[in-house]
């Protein structure tokens, strides 16, 4: 198959790894408040002091210097205290190392694709996996000085990479910027400062296993009771013995709360979070914990009853039941949701999707087939140019999201999800199987077909329906009859070959293969079948 890329095999997606479940911490008393705000802001200028010690470290950070770090904070707070601020400035500072290599990598593929188009005369037509020139002499000319930002913009990030420097904005860096645009984000100075003030308080502990319900630093016992071991210059506003203070309110964890209780009362790690919404004047506490590994199901299990192929797209997901043999089975199903609105909206829309979807699969006791989608690399203005429509829409696709949300509700619901290679699944689905699968009152779309696409990938089965066999082993020599495809034919999922002639035995009259001159045969009558006719004048005598 030349010129097409290979496509990876399929296989059963992993669990997930963690668990975080938040409550609203109801009923704090005004006291309680003011000491989490001060804790929160103490404990937020020690790790802004220890971000910068990591930052000026850089690569030649090491053991000895950590352990210098945490006793620098443990005067100050606690030993508890320092080892979770480092634990999460470290965190920090090496997402924005990361995060730069990406940016590296994303400049170097704009740049070399800007750079070929230039060099491509003027309206050159591109190929399937090469590009051609630009449009216009206009275009040209103004992507020749974009190629000059990108790599003016290359050599700063390359500089700050070998020179070990990164930037890291506590707060957000997008927050950090609204400051300078109030009016369009449509908040005041005071507004502004109190969400800056929240996003910078550090108010979150590890867990220890075999420590007394999971952790010494934000201890909650199993009846609901929140206590924090506060730091050694707030120890005075302590109301229990050993530095510590005891919230008014009792959490309740609706969700996950029989899991939460058997870790604490069994003495297992458990982290906590506390952190405070402006907006809504709501304090709340986040716990979260790591799940033992846990060893997948094998594929052939996961194949053995069928499964659903899922087609995500923009606004909904296409789904389709397929059995163990490759067929669809049933009516194609569709999932709604919408990506417009605030980000709790979205959330809300792409959950209520999932779960519709996970107890409509698990109803039928079968496994779902998704798309391995990353649009990383997908997004750029230098590959797709003036495609702003399509680089809005694969932007605005929470594939990242969706997928973590979907092991996380399917692991709950034990349905087991199959990851398969995204290439060509739209393109075969529509060509090989939307117009078979049309009737009278079903008219699949294209985005159902490639659900079955995917569901046949991931059952080992060619995209194909039918390949044709070996000329020897058919019934006529060179007949239309065909078989199904094996796993390992090669060029299996590949277009059919053009056939000349009829690719069926009913042709119509002078349009099969041995049509020539018909009179030629001993048939009666068979001159006057294509001759107009007409009665003979009737004689006038007898």
């Amino acid at each position: 198959m030349g010129g097409l890329r290979g496509v990876a095999a399929p296989f059963v997606m992993p669990g997930p790894s963690g668990v975080a479940v938040r409550a609203g911490l109801k009923g704090l008393s005004g006291q309680d408040e003011t000491v989490l705000r001060l804790v929160g802001e103490l404990l937020g200028s020690l790790a802004s002091g220890d971000l910068k010690a990591r930052c000026a470290a850089g690569l030649g950070h090491d053991g000895e210097q950590w352990a210098w770090r945490k006793r620098a904070l443990t005067g100050q707070s606690s030993s508890r205290w320092a080892g979770s601020i480092t634990k999460f400035t470290h965190d920090q500072w090496a997402l924005a190392r990361r995060g730069q290599l990406a940016r590296i990598q994303s400049l170097r593929a704009g740049i070399d694709t800007v750079t070929h188009r230039l060099a491509q005369p003027v309206g050159a037509k591109g190929t399937k996996n090469t590009p051609g020139g630009y449009g216009s002499r206009r275009e040209w000319f103004a992507k020749s000085r974009r190629l000059h930002v990108l790599e003016d913009r290359l050599e700063q990030v390359r500089a700050e990479f070998e020179a070990e420097r990164v930037r890291v904005v506590r707060g957000g860096r997008k927050l950090a910027r609204t400051r300078h645009h109030l009016e369009a984000a449509g908040l005041t100075e005071v507004q502004w400062r109190l969400r800056w003030q929240a996003e910078r308080w550090f108010l979150q502990a590890d867990g220890e296993s075999g420590k007394r319900y999971g952790n010494e630093t934000i201890r909650i016992s199993p009846d609901g009771e929140v206590s924090i071991r506060l730091p050694a210059s707030l120890a005075d506003l302590a109301n229990r013995p050993h530095g510590r203070y005891v919230l008014a309110c009792r959490i309740r964890f609706h969700h996950r709360g029989e899991q939460w209780a058997d870790r604490v009362t069994a003495g297992r790690a458990v982290a906590y979070r506390i952190h405070y919404d402006p907006d809504r004047n709501r304090w709340y506490l986040t716990a979260s914990w790591q799940n033992p590994p846990v060893q997948t199901v094998p594929l052939s299990a996961v194949r053995a009853g069928g499964l659903v192929g899922v087609d995500m797209n923009a606004d909904h997901l296409a789904a389709w039941r397929l059995d163990e043999h490759g067929n669809p089975v049933g009516e194609p199903r569709r999932f709604d949701y919408r990506l417009d609105g605030t980000a709790g909206h979205r959330d809300a829309q792409v959950r209520h999707a999932l779960i519709r979807l996970l107890h409509w699969t698990a109803r039928h006791g079968l496994a779902l087939a998704i798309e391995d989608l990353d649009f990383d690399a997908e997004k750029t203005r230098e590959k797709h140019g003036r495609r702003k429509r399509f680089r809005k829409l694969i932007s605005g696709m929470p594939t990242a999201r969706l997928r973590a949300r979907l092991m996380s509700m399917a692991a709950e619901l034990g349905v087991a999800v199959v990851a398969v290679d995204p290439a060509y699944t739209s393109r075969w689905g529509a060509q090989h199987w939307q117009k078979p699968l049309a009737s009278k009152n079903r008219k699949p779309t294209r985005h159902d077909a490639a659900a079955v696409a995917i569901g046949r990938r991931a059952l080992g089965h060619p995209i194909r329906r039918r390949t044709a066999p070996p000329p020897p082993h058919r019934s006529d020599a060179v007949g239309h009859r065909t078989v199904q495809a094996r796993p390992d034919t090669p060029g299996r999922e590949g277009p059919r070959p053009r056939i000349p002639g009829p690719r069926t035995r009913s042709v119509p009259p002078g349009r099969g293969a041995k049509t020539g001159n018909q009179c030629a045969h001993n048939r009666s009558g068979h001159t006057a079948e294509h001759e107009p006719w007409t009665q003979d004048s009737l004689p006038l005598s007898p």
